[in-house]
Formats: C-alpha cells, sequence, structure tokens
C-alpha cells in the first residue's frame, strides 16, 4: 500500500522548522496519493526536503501533526514502544521520588512526541485522552505499549479508563466519548459498556501526593480527574503556611488548602463556585485528619472576596489558582483585566509581610503579560511586592519549545 505525500507551500512551515509539531491547512500547496484521514503522511519541503512523518486529518485546521522527524521511520509497535518507554524513562529521572510517579502524568501530547495522547496515572489506574484523531486510531496500541513497559518495572495497572470528553476533539471530527477502555487484563470497547464487568468497576482511587491524601474519582473529576501539573507547586506552599492564615480561592479539591493544613497552618479557608468540588475537599479534609483546621465554602470567589475585604478580614497568605481566563490570543486583553482584578482584590487581603501565590493556567499569559499584570494589581491595591519564586508546572508536564 502506497503512503501519501504532503509538500508544503514555499516559505511555509516555519513553525515546523522552529521545532513544533503542527502544520497548517494554509501551509499545504499539495496533497498526492490516496489517504483517509489519521493516516500517516509523508511531509516535504517545497523543495522535497524530507521533514518526516505525521498523520492527516482533512476536519482539522492543524491538518498535519508530526510523529517524527525521520522520513523513513515507520509507525509500528516498535516505534510506538520506544515513545512510550522514552516517555517513562523521562519521569523516571525527573520526578523527586518513586512515590511521585504513583500520581503523574506519563505521556503529555507532542512534548512526548505522541501529539493529542495524554495519560496519567493514579496508582494502579490509568486514565486517557486521545484528542486527535490520529492518536484515536494509535489509542490501542499505545496503551498496550504502556502496560508493557510498566509491567516489566514492576507496575501492574489494574484499569485504563478513557476520559476523550474535551471538546478539541469536535475540531477534529470526533465525538466526545468517556468509558472503560481495559480491566484485570481485559480490553473493552464502546459497544461493551454495558456488560457487567465493566459495570463493577470502581472509579475512584485514593493517591498520596506530597503526604496529602485524595479521593480521585476518573470518571467524573475534572479533566482526567486531578490537576497533576501543580503538584511541586503545592510543595512549595508547604514551607511558608506553617503556622498562617490562609485563604486557598479556586480551591477545587481542596489541594492547595490541604498542603497548607498538613504544612501546620493555623486556619485556612478554601472556596470554590462548585458544591460538587467542595463536597470533595471537605471529604479530602477528613481523610487527612484536618478537618478542624481546614474548612471550605462553596460561593463564587469575585463575589466573596470583596465581601471578606468590607468585613477588614486579613490572611498571611492568600492563593489564587483561577481557571483560565483565556483560550485564544483572541481575549488576551479581557483575560488582562479579569487577573488585574482578582489579584486586585486577592493583594487587599493579604497582611502586610504576608504572601500572595497566584497562578495563570493559560498559554497566552506568558511571563511578562503576567507579571505586568500583577503589578498593575499591587499599584491599585497599593501594595509593595517582592518575588519569591517564579514556578512553571512540574517536569512530568514538559513544555515544548
Amino acid at each position: 500500500m502506497g503512503i501519501a505525500t504532503v509538500t508544503l507551500k514555499k516559505g511555509e512551515g516555519r513553525v515546523l522548522k522552529q521545532g513544533a509539531a503542527w502544520i497548517f491547512d494554509n501551509e499545504i500547496a499539495s496533497v498526492m496519493g490516496e489517504f483517509q484521514n489519521g493516516d500517516i503522511v509523508l511531509v516535504r519541503d517545497f523543495d522535497g526536503y524530507p521533514m518526516g512523518r505525521g498523520f492527516i486529518n482533512t476536519n482539522s485546521k492543524i491538518r498535519v501533526r508530526m510523529l517524527t522527524r525521520n522520513m523513513e521511520q515507520e509507525i509500528d509497535d516498535a516505534f510506538i514502544e520506544m515513545r512510550v518507554r522514552d516517555a517513562w524513562e523521562y519521569r523516571k529521572s525527573v520526578m523527586l521520588s518513586g512515590e511521585d510517579l504513583k500520581a503523574c502524568r506519563i505521556i503529555f501530547g507532542d512534548a512526548d512526541f505522541l501529539p493529542g495522547m495524554v495519560v496519567d496515572r493514579y496508582e494502579d489506574i490509568l486514565v486517557v485522552q486521545a484528542l486527535s484523531l490520529g492518536i484515536n486510531l494509535l489509542k490501542t496500541r499505545i496503551i498496550k505499549a504502556l502496560l508493557s513497559v510498566l509491567e516489566n518495572d514492576g507496575i501492574n495497572i489494574r484499569a485504563v479508563y478513557e476520559r476523550s470528553d474535551a471538546k478539541e476533539r469536535k475540531k477534529e471530527g470526533l465525538k466526545t466519548y468517556r468509558g472503560l477502555m481495559y480491566l484485570d487484563g481485559v480490553f473493552y470497547s464502546e459497544e461493551e459498556q454495558d456488560c457487567d464487568a465493566v459495570k463493577s468497576f470502581d472509579p475512584h482511587v485514593e493517591i498520596v501526593e506530597n503526604g496529602v491524601h485524595y479521593m480521585v474519582d476518573v470518571a467524573e473529576g475534572q479533566k482526567t480527574g486531578f490537576f497533576l501539573d501543580q503538584k511541586y507547586n503545592r510543595l512549595a506552599m508547604q514551607r511558608i503556611c506553617k503556622g498562617k492564615k490562609v485563604l486557598d480561592c479556586f480551591t477545587h479539591m481542596g489541594t492547595f488548602a490541604l498542603n497548607a493544613g498538613i504544612a501546620g497552618a493555623n486556619e485556612v479557608t478554601g472556596l470554590d463556585i462548585s458544591e460538587f468540588a467542595v463536597e470533595q475537599a471537605t471529604e479530602n479534609a477528613r481523610l487527612n485528619g484536618l478537618s478542624d483546621i481546614v474548612k471550605f465554602k462553596a460561593a463564587d470567589v469575585f463575589d466573596e472576596l470583596p465581601k471578606l475585604i468590607d468585613n477588614g478580614k486579613k490572611f498571611d497568605v492568600v492563593i489564587l489558582d483561577p481557571p483560565a481566563f483565556t483560550k485564544s490570543k483572541d481575549t488576551v486583553k479581557n483575560a488582562m483585566k479579569g487577573y488585574r482584578e482578582i489579584n486586585i482584590r486577592g493583594l487587599k487581603l493579604v497582611k502586610d509581610g504576608g504572601y500572595l501565590a497566584t497562578c495563570s493556567c493559560s498559554h497566552f499569559m506568558d511571563y511578562e503579560t503576567f507579571t505586568k499584570v500583577i503589578n498593575q494589581a499591587a499599584k491599585s491595591a497599593h501594595k509593595r511586592l517582592k518575588q519569591v519564586e517564579y514556578r512553571t508546572q512540574a517536569a512530568d508536564h514538559p513544555i515544548l519549545w
């Protein structure tokens, strides 16, 4: 069977040539040969120079996602096993301890050269997201390879749950989906989700991160069940929270709040608009024996902070970890207003000599933009700031330059 060839327009593919893994629809001059969406294709520059192999999808503006820059590399089981093994060996080398490997991201899309693939580990359960058509067609082979690699390290995975329910799939012409993929040595298809074995699966699993215990619901929790990217940022907060009064805004499952509590904070309040998240956080506080110290309240943070300010409340540590205010370049200006406003309110609640830990999970809020916004907020709140530390996501979420 032949393989189609994608040829770039002259002067295009700049991002690809700088190290990225995407080719957009308007960068392509021609596609020669027959193909179906999701197929592997060869990629050449306008002058015939070999660029590598990737999978194609005419449903998406990201027309080709690259898998390798080696034109001769076959995308076979040996290739997949190599990619998976490299990803796992990388995590083994960068995580602080073996315990951290029990709750970590094992595969992170383009950064692990498997575009659109996310795999998180929670003890003996893996959670999978397949966000692109090509990787969706390869996902079972990838998971089989990963199970084998982990088994060779003495790690037996009991279950694999698929959380391919992100909206990004619709841009690829895919429907959203969630369901059990693997349990106790058996793979299950979408059509087999009503069988007794699948129905018996309990999606709750207890993990330990930084000494804090959490119950994770891999079926209903946010994204893949838990936000692993802040692992070491939460650990860093433990150093400054002992003996302190702490306010954790947008607490979700109580992660920053519980790290403050286990570090010896005197009093911790966590706020989140979601009643479900607050119930989970409260249960996590009980699980860690912190119910008397760490309390949670269901409230809109934007509404609650002005009330705390009006009531003269002050905290030694204020933590702001809001959801992304922007997911595109077009809305950055509006997002800056949102980040500025929430940081003004947070800063007004920090005691003199206290600490503000403020986060942005938006790709488009880079260091310069974000620190500019915080500086503007400080001026409005009449606070002078000293930067203690600047951190990014944990090393199991590597940033592809």
